[in-house]
């Protein structure tokens, strides 16, 4: 079981990046699929998240900025993050749970496989 997390970089404030990922053997189908990020020094936090019939969840931070999508055929979730802020500086992780409905779907420890990472980077 594997989780690759990508699409991480440097961007300016305001700009744009497309975090992906893509999961191995197993199928996400009905999984929650998650994203969590940490900035140095800081706790992790909940970013998004997605069930399994397609319903996403964002934190308060997030709402209007991100958007969180998934493809079971591909085997793969993708978040598409807008307006970019200093503050969202982070490694960004993603996250499959096993129960793929909505309940705690914020809560970090229910994730059972985690990736291993991507950096984003928010300065000019």
């Amino acid at each position: 079981v594997q989780l690759q997390a990508s699409g991480g970089g440097l961007v300016q404030p305001g700009g744009s990046l497309r975090l992906s990922c893509a999961a191995s053997g197993f199928t996400v189908d009905h999984f929650a699929m998650g994203w969590f990020r940490q900035a140095p020094g800081k706790e992790r936090e909940f970013v998004s998240a997605i069930s399994w019939n397609g319903t996403p969840y964002y934190g308060d931070s997030m709402k209007g900025r991100f958007t969180i999508s998934r493809d079971n055929d591909k085997n793969l979730v993708t978040m598409q993050m807008n307006s970019l802020e200093v503050e969202d500086t982070a490694v960004y992780y993603c996250a499959a749970r096993k129960y793929g409905a909505a309940w705690y779907i914020d809560k970090g420890s229910d994730y059972e496989y985690w990736g291993q990472g991507t950096l984003v980077t928010v300065s000019s």
